[in-house]
């Protein structure tokens, strides 16, 4: 047994220190293990790689980058999930292989992760035109797995806080709300019947006809915030389905565009209107936010930025202080990813807080938590007091 595990060590180091590795004596493969070693030598060797256009080591003997489409179907077979995402992005990152994206053959055995479609936004202008139908089915399997995962939670959160009676206990047929009586009851199904018998019902609160509450998001799209521009996106699509709420969705850089339609429509037609990189003026895109306010005490502004800012910083917190002090819910969120940890300006996050604005990274999970507390009238900075800047 010991030999076995000292073999087995013996090939893991093999595979991670590629082929040059004479100090192990020569340590041979099996065809499984072969294969894994072609998939990791073609992006990690540092010999040319043939049409990359990167340099390594001069006249080196590492094998050229094989055909893309049976490396990606290599890397997907023989390497966990968390595994191929890195390996992925270390294509594009270390050898330049944007092909992964140009091709619908190589494209559609891309793994569709929160990383590819950051890059897929980025270099959304040089897709061809034959690969974009393939590169949206990418990006709608990742939103649509966001959606799955921030949906549900969302939703109560936002009708919890707003309004206990959401379902009315009162039974009338054409408020039933059959989704979630459906959902609720499929435990409760017979399967020799193929009948479900619900043992309760849930119902739409009928009287709610208006919006309740405006909320308004606005986001640095700064290529560092491209995980939180992804999640946004989905966030402001949810917010935007719900009847209660009135949203706006608000991207920036330098300039400043409203992309409140595309979000009521399709968060991925949100992402491929974003575009990542440029310049930062977030005054200039709080003061536009600001013109869309019309009842403060019913407005919850979140700011989504690592505040690097390129404007005006005092006229920021200018106007972040006076949003704050008539009414309005200003949350700043440094990052809305699952990692949590932000790169920020950390002078210009520590101002903020000072005003008695919640200024904090965020993960997805706990997004809800703080919708709710904040529709709710809790005390924000208190909340994220674990992520204190």
């Amino acid at each position: 047994m010991e030999q076995v595990g000292k073999n087995k060590n013996m090939t893991r180091w093999r595979l991670i220190l590629g082929e040059d590795t004479r100090q192990l004596g020569g340590v041979g493969l099996n065809e499984q293990e072969s294969i894994m070693d072609a998939a990791l030598a073609a992006i990690y060797d540092n010999e040319v790689v043939a049409g990359s256009g990167s340099s390594g080591k001069q006249g080196g003997k590492g094998r050229s980058m094989p055909n893309l489409a049976k490396w990606l179907t290599d890397v997907r077979t023989f390497f966990p999930q968390d595994v191929v995402s890195v390996i992925q992005a270390d294509a594009i990152e270390r050898k330049g292989l944007t092909k992964l994206l140009f091709e619908p053959e190589t494209l559609k055995n891309v793994k569709p992760d929160i990383s590819m479609v950051g890059t897929l936004m980025a270099l959304k202008g040089q897709i061809p035109e034959k690969s974009k139908e393939t590169a949206r089915q990418l990006v709608r399997e990742v939103v649509d797995e966001i959606m799955k995962r921030m949906e549900q939670d969302l939703r109560r959160a936002v009708t919890g806080a707003l309004n206990k009676k959401a379902h009315s206990p009162i039974a009338n047929f054409a408020s039933t709300d059959w989704k979630r009586t459906i959902n609720r009851n499929l435990k409760n199904y017979d399967t020799k019947t193929k009948r479900l018998i619900p043992e309760k019902f849930y119902f739409f609160e009928r009287s709610q006809k208006q919006k309740n509450w405006t909320v308004i998001l606005d986001i640095d799209q700064s290529g560092s915030m491209a995980d939180s521009i992804i999640y946004s996106s989905v966030m402001g699509s949810i917010f935007a389905s719900m009847p209660a709420l009135d949203t706006h969705v608000v991207a920036f850089d330098t300039e400043i565009t409203d992309l409140t339609e595309l979000c009521r429509q399709d968060p991925v037609d949100m992402l491929f209107g974003v575009q990542l990189g440029g310049g930062t003026d977030i005054n200039k895109s709080v003061a536009y936010c600001q013109s869309l306010i019309e009842n403060p005490r019913k407005t919850m502004f979140i700011l989504i930025s690592d505040l690097y800012e390129g404007g005006v910083r005092k006229g920021l917190l200018r106007r972040l202080s006076e949003m704050h002090e008539e009414g309005v819910k200003v949350i700043t969120l440094l990052a809305l990813s699952d990692s949590g940890k932000p790169d920020y300006d950390v002078n210009l996050g520590r101002e903020i807080s000072k005003l008695g604005i919640a200024c904090f990274a965020c993960t997805p999970d706990r997004l809800p938590d703080l919708v709710a507390a904040a529709l709710k009238g809790q005390d924000l900075v208190q909340f994220g007091v674990k992520d204190k800047v």
